[in-house]
């Protein structure tokens, strides 16, 4: 018992509007979802500007580090020689004994 090409058609065609009609997303859904990401994004926007004035700081309290440890360094290669110089002088003078 063939089925008309009619029946057969509508059948195809139901079940091509059920397929298609599930698929769609309502305003609203797509409203909420947004909503919801860009709440997130937000969020992690927050974050990664207080992360970057961390970094920031971080660097300029490094940046200083490295200045005084800089100055300490010359300090002592002044200090070197007059050093050496005050042993050389303790070394060339003869015991009390």
């Amino acid at each position: 018992m063939p089925l008309p090409r009619k029946s057969i058609a509508a059948v195809g065609l139901a079940v091509a509007g059920t397929l298609s009609l599930s698929a769609c997303a309502t305003e609203d859904y797509v409203d909420k979802h947004i909503a919801v990401v860009n709440d997130r994004v937000t969020q992690l926007e927050g974050r990664v500007a207080q992360n970057e004035q961390a970094t920031q700081a971080a660097a300029a309290a490094a940046q200083a580090a490295g200045s005084s440890a800089q100055q300490a360094n010359q300090r002592i290669d002044a200090l070197t020689g007059r050093v050496d110089s005050i042993e050389q002088q303790l070394a060339a003078k003869k015991p009390r004994n």
